[in-house]
């Protein structure tokens, strides 16, 4: 006992330590992790040596981590996926597993006979890492955006994919198919005994004890560790009844209340999970840093035949395909708890576990560089994919629909550069007052979604990116009389609103250029580039905000709503 408490000592002490390194490189947190695991370990320092401390920090860590993804889980979310995202992940999850087996069975891997290697290399290169892409996305601002939507369905589909083959994993060895039905049948027995349970029990209680967070954070664990026991009852395993926990919670009104509070104790058993798994890390030999890289090399291949081209075909256009291809680059943390169960069932050898362990490692540290540089990757890729024949969504049109678009040179009066809220709002307002306007505008955008809708609305839309001084140059900017730039400087990819300012006045001197400030600093600079007007977005917020405080004192906040409500109604806005 107090061998194991050292030994959470050491594993928290060097977490830590190589986690602010890790911060202040900017590196993903699991790969400190991993590094702390493996320098403490038997085969680092050797300060950490007990095979049962390292067994039980990893499986307390293992049932939390999947506890907390299967709270993550939204169901809701899944059922409303539109086409493109649910065809996506199909063709992603399908067409990863394929090559997979083809590949991993081509260099000489097993598969039969008891040994599971190409099986669960499979698996794992088919799932992307949801914590580095959140991270990621997050910080840059983008998970809003078509790609980072896009981005997020997959990874949540992945994550059911993940949960279908840890309910068969137990039964790999004898998969006959009344064995394989029995797995299934086990597996929506509990599914559906956690789902009734928790949609008819669980609120009930969970609202007595809501003022009271200690038994909200206790009934939540005890939530986690009876399904996973029942799980084990079941010949499943503990680790997908913790997952099967998480999901069902997932689905119930206090869900998010159990999330933050079980968040912190979440972060302290993954953390453990993290470093127990570097433990476990041997230094690797020649073989294993060629299989790691294989892994690798074939990770970031089939991203792009089985991301980017479903959501090309889709007519997606060239951006909004390669950059989902580009964020899922890379092995999820979810992909070594599938390596690990396999290792503890005997399915898959440890230097393939190794393997998946240093594939992950190197894609972790590249796919943060590729994904925070993600948008000139995304420019020079999209020159690239052009010279070899592939067309972008402004280049799919057939010669009578170009000239009917009349896309070059062709840019009416008003011409809005950039399209998200404001301008949306805009568009809205101005359908609502003066709908003949409409007719007058032009919008350059590189949204496929906004292009096809304000196309079907019989607005003219150019497909292309505004902070490419040539997009301007053939679109036809030089001809307008009014330039909106509606979208501020955190949104802008490659450009900002000063530098837009200078390209569109060099190419249109007499036009009146609107631009779009972030901060109250930017307003002078914008002006100077060559602004007519500059918008501050902020401050018609605050003047609604000072607006609601006065008819919340005179007691008309209710009829402030229903007016806002009205106004809402009657708006058809195309980014709701």
């Amino acid at each position: 006992m107090h061998e194991l408490i050292g030994d959470i000592t050491l594993s928290i002490l060097f977490a830590w330590l190589l986690g602010l390194a890790a911060h202040f490189f900017r590196q993903p947190l699991i790969l400190a992790y991993l590094i702390g695991g493996f320098v403490i370990g038997p085969f680092g320092l050797g300060w950490v040596k007990s095979e049962n401390s390292i067994s039980v920090i990893s499986e307390l860590g293992l049932i939390f981590m999947l506890f907390m993804i299967g709270l993550e889980i939204d169901l809701k979310k899944i059922i409303r996926a539109g086409p493109v995202i649910l065809v996506a992940a199909g063709g992603q999850i399908a067409g990863g597993v394929l090559l997979g087996l083809a590949f991993f069975v081509g260099i000489g891997l097993s598969l039969g006979g008891g040994h599971f290697d190409v099986l669960y290399l499979t698996v794992a290169c088919a799932l992307s890492s949801t914590v580095i892409i959140v991270k990621v996305l997050y910080e840059k601002r983008e998970l809003d955006t078509l790609p980072g939507r896009i981005t997020l369905g997959i990874l949540v589909l992945q994550d059911i994919f993940a949960i279908l083959f840890l309910a068969v994993q137990p039964s790999l060895a004898d998969l006959q198919i009344s064995v394989l039905l029995l797995s299934i049948a086990r597996v929506v027995a509990l599914v559906a005994t956690a789902l009734a349970l928790s949609r008819y029990v669980l609120p009930w209680l969970f609202h007595r004890i809501a003022r009271t967070p200690e038994l909200v954070l206790l009934g939540a664990l005890a939530w986690c560790f009876l399904i996973g026991e029942i799980a084990e009852r079941l010949h499943l395993s503990r680790e997908m009844g913790a997952l099967v926990a998480g999901v069902s919670l997932s689905t119930f009104p206090y869900a998010l209340d159990v999330t933050a509070k079980v968040t912190t104790l979440r972060d302290f058993f993954i953390t453990l999970f993290f470093v127990a798994l570097g433990m476990t890390i041997p230094i690797p030999n020649g073989s294993v840093i060629g299989l790691a890289l294989a892994i690798a090399v074939f990770t970031l291949a089939s991203r792009l035949l089985t991301t980017f081209l479903p959501l090309y075909l889709m007519k997606q256009g060239l951006r909004a395909s390669l950059l989902p291809a580009l964020n899922l680059a890379q092995i999820s943390e979810f992909s070594l708890v599938v390596i690990q169960t396999g290792v503890a069932a005997g399915h898959i050898g440890t230097q393939t576990a190794s393997a998946a362990s240093f594939a992950f490692v190197l894609l972790a540290v590249l796919s943060t560089f590729v994904i925070m540089r993600s948008d000139p990757i995304t420019r020079r890729a999209i020159g690239t994919l052009t010279k070899f024949g592939f067309r972008d969504l402004g280049q799919q049109q057939s010669g009578a629909e170009a000239a009917a678009e009349a896309g070059h040179g062709a840019v009416h009066r008003i011409v809005i550069l950039g399209f998200f809220r404001a301008a949306s709002a805009l568009v809205s307002e101005i359908e609502q007052h003066t709908p003949e306007l409409l007719k007058q505008i032009s919008v350059i955008d590189f949204n496929p979604m906004v292009y096809r809708t304000l196309t079907e609305r019989g607005m003219h839309v150019i497909y292309g990116d505004i902070s490419n001084v040539d997009t301007l140059l053939h679109a036809g900017v030089a001809k307008a009389e009014i330039i909106i730039l509606s979208v501020p400087d955190s949104l802008l990819k490659g450009a900002t609103n000063e530098r837009l300012v200078r390209h569109v006045r060099a190419l249109n001197p007499n036009a009146q250029i609107v631009a779009t400030a972030d901060l109250l600093a930017d307003v002078d600079a914008m002006y100077q580039a060559g602004a007519d007007y500059v918008t501050v977005t902020r401050l018609a917020g605050a003047r609604e905000l000072y607006e609601v405080i006065e008819a919340a004192d005179n007691g008309l906040l209710s009829d402030k709503r229903a007016a806002l409500d009205a106004r809402l109604a009657e708006r058809r806005e195309v980014l709701p």
